[in-house]
């Protein structure tokens, strides 16, 4: 196969499609470039062997540390697991590419995407997405392709075709959004605090750039060559027996569907499915598989027909109802901040941990920032759907989950320099039916508020469902998982009385058109302002103080040419500090941050105070109680502030004359001195005891001599005994 190689202008760089060089024993494979930003995607299929009844669909995004011209940290230099962004990206080329495949095909697809350069400015997620639909285009494997993908940002507010990551820092949100044919597939959505009409116009505006890498991805598979797809495999059910199933059993199946409990829901149509099998086995032997997909498919057929037509739900809930709503906080005695949230039979246990700069985050080579001081945390335990499996580290989906929440709060959380702790909040799942990802960001901040963190304002979320056929279509706020299962999208949407937070729309259409999202905009933002009110009956506002049992920090912003002064020569200054205090410092010498921490308050105040000293400029005019640091013939050098010292000549100790220094001052005396003098271009300044306190010395230092004197002939008398 001969190299192929199409490139357009978008958003101000080349973007290049290339195949027939690289990795020719797969299906297909195709190396997108964009700016210094190398992707390379691969698709492999298989045909299936033995018969099963879903996709296999396994996509995976890996990046090489040498992409930015890096070796890995830790003890092995090497790739080894996936960060948490490798999953966070598979899973969203995942869930774009996955409803573009044929519905009953059960063959195995595996999608790799690697990223083999990287400029550290463009962003490589839309390149694998991208490049995973132009693989697909030109392999045999059958897909409903292309797929645009890019991202919009809003900075000045303008909004920005695929914006760096430098030019992020200044955005409003960061939103990732892919579709094909004039709809939208997938969105993943960041921001602080957006209106909905700001999110569903920057929707509008990806249209018509979705529209040209549609164009673009097709001209280049034209060039390329579109084989003809294969034959794939399916789970062929008998007419009859369909047929059958749905006259004998579909009314009970029904029935035993819209059952309002979870467990009893789920008891009643196993037993009802097991019953069926028997059944029909006993005429179908080798038709086991069959028989389980036929049900499946009459099950979601006659719950999505009940629904379209009735407007009733499984639970018996219509259309817009939300289950009940409880809240808790300070539930766990010794926690830093704590929650429960219940949602029907969603509940998340969501547990704030407060602690210093040593605790914050350190990120992979590959992420544009280096570290981060806001982390949440989600775990799904199976005893939360009453099931039983092994304990394991996270998941695809925890980490997925975990992450939108996240990004749903951290706009609210505050600045380092108002609230200078690192942030934990961990989530657990202990009951789930249907949107614990949005229920964590309820507790998070009832736990947040809880803990004492003076979050800017409070953030909920919901999920929303929708039944469709044709034209006709029924969206469900506060889905369950059987709605979630049966229907066809899953629009998670957080976010504040202000605007939106994090969006997160998995469908398992083809694609969304406009006006439906606007009106899941609406529906989501009336179902938050609701969940947010009921919030509020249990706390509104942040706790004044934060846990006795956190620990206790406090920050200083300070000039960077003065964090010299606080470290000291060779760190002697820090680690005096340290060690008198009882505390840890952290500094940050790019922001001018000092963190100091500790278990005890007065222990941190203290620490404060000293730094606070050390930093002090000195006053011309202004009256300090120095300490002499050393003499010599012309006079003392005598510290007024810590590790600032300036000259007191012996002039200006007093208007008697003085001989000797040492007739009057020794290392070590504390004396009131002024600041008559100071530098302007080195610093440096000079002091006046006598402008101070004309009689202090030599009243005061002859008395001292004397008992000084006094002290010394004794220590000679004893020796001699």
């Amino acid at each position: 196969m001969s190299v192929v190689r199409e490139t357009i202008g978008f958003a101000e760089r080349p973007l290049t499609l290339e195949t027939g060089r690289l990795a020719k024993q797969a299906d297909a494979s195709v190396l997108v470039s964009y700016g210094d930003t190398v992707v390379l995607v691969t698709v492999v299929h298989k045909k299936v062997l033995e018969k099963r009844d879903f996709l296999p669909l396994l996509v995976e995004y890996r990046e090489h540390a040498y992409a930015a011209g890096k070796i890995p940290g830790g003890f092995i230099k090497r790739e080894g697991k996936p960060q948490d962004r490798e999953i966070l990206y598979s899973r969203a080329i995942d869930r774009a590419i996955r409803p573009r495949f044929p519905k009953d095909m059960v063959d195995e697809v595996e999608v790799i995407a690697y990223l083999l350069s990287y400029d550290m400015e463009n962003d490589p997620l839309p390149l694998g997405l991208i490049g995973a639909s132009a693989a697909l285009m030109i392999s045999p494997i059958p897909f409903d392709g292309p797929i645009g993908a890019l991202k919009i940002g809003r900075i000045n507010g303008s909004f920005r075709v695929n914006p760096t990551n430098s030019e992020l820092q200044e955005s409003d949100f960061d939103l990732f959004v892919s579709g094909s044919d004039g709809e939208i597939n997938m969105i993943e959505f960041g921001g602080k605090e957006v209106p909905e009409e700001i999110v569903y116009n920057a929707l509008e505006y990806s249209i018509k750039y979705i529209k040209e890498l549609e164009e673009f991805q097709k001209n280049f598979a034209q060039k390329a060559g579109i084989p003809e797809k294969y034959e794939y495999t399916r789970i062929e059910v008998p007419e009859e027996l369909y047929k059958r199933i749905e006259k004998e059993y579909g009314e009970r199946l029904l029935e035993a569907i819209f059952t309002v409990k979870k467990q009893e829901r789920k008891s009643k149509v196993e037993e009802l499915e097991d019953e069926i099998k028997n059944n029909l086995l006993k005429e179908y032997p080798e038709a086991e598989l069959e028989i389980s997909q036929a049900l499946t498919e009459i099950e979601e057929k006659l719950t999505r027909r009940k629904i379209l037509e009735t407007g009733i739900r499984p639970d018996g809930r219509g259309e817009k109802d939300i289950r009940p709503i409880s809240t808790e906080v300070s539930i766990l005695p010794r926690t830093h901040g704590s929650a429960l949230f219940t949602r029907g039979e969603t509940q998340a246990l969501v547990v704030t941990t407060l602690g210093t700069a040593e605790d914050v985050q350190k990120l992979s080579e590959m992420d544009p920032e280096e570290e981060k001081r806001f982390i949440l945390h989600y775990n799904f335990p199976p005893f939360s759907t009453g099931e039983i499996k092994p304990l394991r580290g996270p998941s695809r989906r925890e980490i997925g989950h975990g992450n939108l929440a996240e990004k749903a709060v951290a706009p609210l959380i505050p600045d380092e320099e108002e609230f200078p702790y690192t942030i934990r909040v961990v989530s657990d799942i202990l009951e789930s039916n249907g949107s614990s990802s949005m229920a964590s960001v309820c507790g998070a901040t009832l736990s947040l508020m809880d803990a004492g963190v003076p979050i800017k304002n409070m953030a909920a979320g919901i999920s929303t469902g929708m039944v469709s056929e044709g034209e006709k279509y029924r969206l469900l706020t506060d889905i369950i998982g059987l709605e979630d299962h049966f229907g066809d999208m899953d629009f998670k949407v957080a976010g504040t009385d202000k605007g939106i937070t994090a969006i997160q729309l998995d469908l398992k259409r083809k694609g969304l058109p406009l006006r439906i999202i606007k009106e899941t905009f609406e529906r989501a933002r009336e179902a938050r302002l609701y969940i947010l009110e009921v919030m509020k009956k249990t706390i509104d506002k942040p706790r004044s103080s934060v846990s006795k049992y956190a620990p206790k920090v406090a920050m200083l912003k300070v000039p960077r040419e003065k964090i010299g002064l606080i470290i000291g020569t060779g760190g002697r200054t820090i680690k005096s500090i340290i060690e008198e205090t009882d505390t840890t410092i952290d500094i940050d010498d790019i922001k001018g941050l000092v963190i100091i921490a500790g278990k005890k308050k007065d222990n941190v105040e203290n620490a404060k105070e000293i730094i606070e000293k050390i930093i002090e400029d000195v006053e011309l005019g202004k009256v300090y109680k120095g300490k002499v640091i050393r003499l010599a013939n012309f006079g003392a050098f005598v510290e007024v502030l810590p590790g600032r010292e300036g000259l007191l000549h012996i002039s200006e100790i007093s208007d008697e004359r003085i001989n000797n220094i040492e007739d009057v001052l020794s290392v070590g005396d504390e004396i009131p001195v002024k600041i008559i003098e100071i530098d302007e271009e080195t610093g440096r300044f000079k002091l006046s005891m006598k402008q101070a306190d004309p009689n202090y010395t030599l009243r005061n230092r002859k008395n001292t001599n004397n008992q000084n004197k006094r002290k010394f002939d004794r220590g000679r008398r004893d020796q001699k005994r």
